[in-house]
């Protein structure tokens, strides 16, 4: 059945708006061109979304064009401002951008394992609206958190997780209460970074891929035929607990040492840099200790005094590659993504080296990829979530 006159303006208006945030200002021609819509619908389209209070007129084409051909619209992006936050155990980070995403403030807090739990919760919810008013945001519309632990699928809420601050749990009530008018949402931080390389790292080239993340932690996300999957309980990706060899024993419920956890967590991997006489001094506060010493390994190789970090590296390969073929025996994602700040440290080295571990231990043709976002694709993950909540609701139509 052809769509009846609202739906169709309802359509028109969505693909213009999309490509408005795609491709930035654009005249009412360059509209007309790359929807494919006559001229008189894409006059009608301006004018209501003008009238929407949803774009404006931002400029002009060029010096030599006058008149309203050359009027170039973009999204109205004060319209509303989103907060991004990644929540990790150590504290937290927290951006504020305008409705097309672009970042008005950021600022980042350490919360200390002795602090107590309201404490904590206060000392977050104040970053968020301090950096809400640098950002010059009277209010927040739309609010993503991605956090460690699993995201209950039935209620959207972060479960009591073993290991995990309390004050995670609470910051997502607090904020809502503080931030009545904000809708908050909360996402498994991996799950965030894989979106985040999906759509502007190193994943944009595939429907189907998994990011195994390495950080202080480890994790993964699973993007199947271009959608993530969270699976029945929301612990789909908790690779810390997959058994595997070379550990003091297996994993239990409650705790992941003796999982994949006990050789690639960064306490792991920067005992095995020790062990062979890797080492980084002056480690930054802001990344996992073991980022540092991959990356110092990296540096190295190719070098005089190459032999050690080739043997580290090739070591971290052996464990990662455990890991790496479980996932591809399963899943056969054609592509893994090394994620986080350890994945990102690593680059082609390590990427290259976990290749071709798993290409001699399973027949499935698997590439493996260094992070291009590293630890902040969890903040971009977060950023792009918000945007998208905002922009559903207020460039859905008015009868919607």
């Amino acid at each position: 059945m052809p769509a009846s006159p609202s739906t169709a303006r309802a359509i028109n208006d969505r693909l213009a708006l999309r490509l408005l945030q795609q491709d930035g200002p654009l005249t009412a021609g360059q509209l007309k061109q790359l929807t494919g819509l006559s001229r008189p619908t894409v006059a009608d389209l301006v004018e209501r979304l003008t009238d929407a209070g949803l774009i404006a007129v931002v400029g002009e084409a060029g010096e030599q064009r006058r008149g309203p051909n050359a009027k170039l619209y973009g999204i109205v992006a004060d319209r509303a401002h989103l907060a991004a936050l990644d929540v990790r155990t150590e504290g937290v980070s927290v951006v504020v951008s305008d409705l097309v995403g672009a970042v008005l403030a950021e600022a980042s807090v350490p919360i200390g394992g002795d602090m107590g739990t309201g404490p904590a919760v206060e000392q977050a919810v104040a970053l968020v609206e301090r950096v809400a008013k640098e950002a010059g945001a009277d209010r927040l519309h739309t609010v993503g958190i991605g956090a460690p632990g699993l995201i209950d699928p039935a209620t959207g809420e972060l479960r009591d997780s073993t290991g995990l601050p309390e004050w995670h749990r609470r910051l997502v009530a607090a904020l809502q209460e503080r931030l009545p008018e904000a809708r908050v949402n909360v996402e498994n931080e991996t799950n965030l970074a894989a979106l985040a390389e999906q759509r502007d790292g190193v994943a944009r080239d595939r429907d189907t891929f998994v990011l195994l993340w390495l950080g202080h932690g480890t994790g993964a996300a699973v993007v199947l035929d271009g959608a993530l999957r969270r699976g029945a309980s929301g612990g789909t990706g908790e690779i810390g607990f997959l058994p595997v060899p070379g550990t003091s024993g297996p994993p239990s419920a409650v705790d992941c040492e003796g999982g994949f956890h006990s050789l690639a967590g960064s306490a792991a991997i920067v005992e095995l840099a020790g062990a062979h006489g890797v080492s980084v001094e002056g480690a930054s506060v802001h990344e996992p200790a073991a980022a540092g010493v991959v990356r110092e390994a990296v540096a190295l190789v190719g070098g005089h005094a190459a032999g050690d970090s080739d043997r580290f590296l090739d070591a971290l390969a052996d464990r990662l590659a455990l890991g790496v073929a479980a996932v591809v025996a399963i899943l056969d994602p054609g592509c893994v993504v090394l994620g986080g700040e350890v994945g990102q440290a690593g680059g082609e080295a390590l990427a290259g080296r976990v290749e071709k571990r798993v290409r001699h231990m399973s027949p499935l043709a698997t590439v493996v990829r260094p992070s291009g976002l590293g630890g902040g694709a969890v903040l971009r993950g977060a950023l792009l979530t918000a945007r998208d909540a905002a922009q559903d609701e207020l460039f859905a139509p008015p009868d919607r």
